[in-house]
């Protein structure tokens, strides 16, 4: 197996109001209406498309946060493995819900990263080509964000890949909702966690 060493990071971000309440959404309002489902092609190959997850009605995404494994020197690396998002109104930040689909079971979540207005609208998927029988995978390594208000957001993620095309954006609205293609524990065989992502908008 190829050995792997520690990569720097890129961000940009934007506090919150300390006093915010975050809650978990999960699945409770997973029948929201949605106009668009947005998508790259660059996905990895590995797992299974998982449930979805919806913000509130009258709730869009302004804020993530990732789940990642710092390098395993010499071990297994699976990089990017939950992407959550922060779901406010627009015009009130003081409420919020977390919504992430499906995550793996590896690495720590990164601190947020917030649009300074509006809500998420589109993103690019960071992707490491499939290595071979022999090689280490990790499939998906990092993502970015576009906000409404026009700001480019970096995740925390790894340099591992190249980033594919930019999705759609939600023309409306903006982003409301997730789901991950996570590939199941590999019991001590190649794991690689998340591999693709899909998100919906909403009006």
């Amino acid at each position: 197996m190829l050995m792997r060493y520690p990569t720097s990071h890129i961000a940009v971000s934007c506090e919150l109001n300390a006093n915010s309440i975050v809650q978990r959404a999960g699945t409770e309002f997973a029948d929201r209406a949605v106009y668009s489902t947005i998508e790259v092609n660059n996905g990895g190959q590995f797992g299974d498309w998982t449930w979805s997850e919806m913000c509130p009605e009258g709730f869009y995404a302004i804020g993530f946060s990732l789940r990642v494994e710092e390098p395993q020197i010499g071990g297994d690396d699976t990089s990017l493995n939950g992407i959550r998002l922060y779901c406010s109104r627009l015009e009130d930040r003081s409420i919020l819900y977390t919504v992430e689909s499906h995550t793996g079971l590896f690495g720590e979540w990164t601190r947020e990263l917030w649009c300074p207005s509006g809500a998420l609208k589109s993103f690019q998927l960071r992707v490491e080509a499939h290595r071979g029988f022999f090689g280490d995978d990790t499939s998906a390594n990092n993502i970015k964000f576009r906000c409404s208000s026009s700001p480019v957001l970096e995740g925390l993620g790894e340099t591992w890949g190249e980033y594919g095309n930019w999705s759609d954006e939600c023309k409306e609205g903006g982003i409301c909702g997730i789901r991950t293609k996570q590939e199941p524990y590999q019991v001590g065989l190649d794991d690689t966690s998340l591999n693709d992502v899909q998100f919906f908008c909403c009006k």
